[in-house]
């Protein structure tokens, strides 16, 4: 199943017109499949395909029903992938951070209120605005805690996306958004820059 997914991804950073009718949800879990391994395998670029595909997640939804759906099947397809990995001895590790650092999702354009220019030129604007700054902090105890789960030490939780509280409101609410909006602006104003790879400025 891993493997699948895996490939499904692949396929997805070639933008071929089978891929092009995966389903959201499908799109989710293969995702969340790849981050999990990404991450088990500690690849170099882990970090900014998490924001990526977090972000692709949050700007391509649907509905807001979906979207709190496909967080679950995200974090979901993460551990199973993480676990799995672990279970197999890390087997090809090398093979798959090569793989991982070349696929097409790095060359996706993020914007601060996560607009997604894919790398296909394909223009992605979300239904509400948001602050995508606010959607990935790096969580350097994320393998302790997997490696806990994956030892029956853990309470059992899946690995909490971390999308925060003020992000998923500004998604939900219009008035939201337009308060996330000025704060850009602010930002903007302020000179001030973000830290995050991929993130662009309109």
């Amino acid at each position: 199943m891993i493997k699948k997914l895996w490939f499904l991804v692949v396929a997805l950073g070639m933008a071929s017109p089978a891929v092009a009718q995966m389903s959201y949800m499908d799109e989710v879990k293969a995702l969340g499949a790849v981050s999990g391994q990404g991450l088990a395998c500690g690849a170099s670029k882990y970090d900014d395909f998490e924001l990526l595909a977090r972000a692709i997640m949050l700007s391509k939804a649907p509905s807001e029903k979906l979207r709190n759906e496909a967080v679950y099947a995200y974090n979901e397809a993460k551990a199973n992938a993480y676990i799995s990995k672990q279970m197999d001895g890390f087997y090809e590790c090398t093979l798959i951070n090569r793989r991982f650092d070349r696929q097409e999702i790095f060359k996706t354009v993020l914007y601060e209120d996560g607009t997604l220019k894919m790398p296909d030129g394909k223009v992605i604007t979300p239904r509400f605005p948001y602050d995508a700054r606010m959607i990935y902090k790096k969580d350097d105890k994320i393998r302790e805690n997997l490696q806990a789960i994956y030892n029956g030490s853990g309470n059992g939780k899946i690995i909490d996306v971390k999308v925060q509280d003020a992000t998923i409101a500004a998604v939900n609410a219009p008035q939201e958004a337009d308060d996330s909006r000025a704060k850009l602006r602010n930002l903007r104003a302020a000179g001030g820059q973000s830290s995050v790879g991929h993130l662009k400025r309109r």
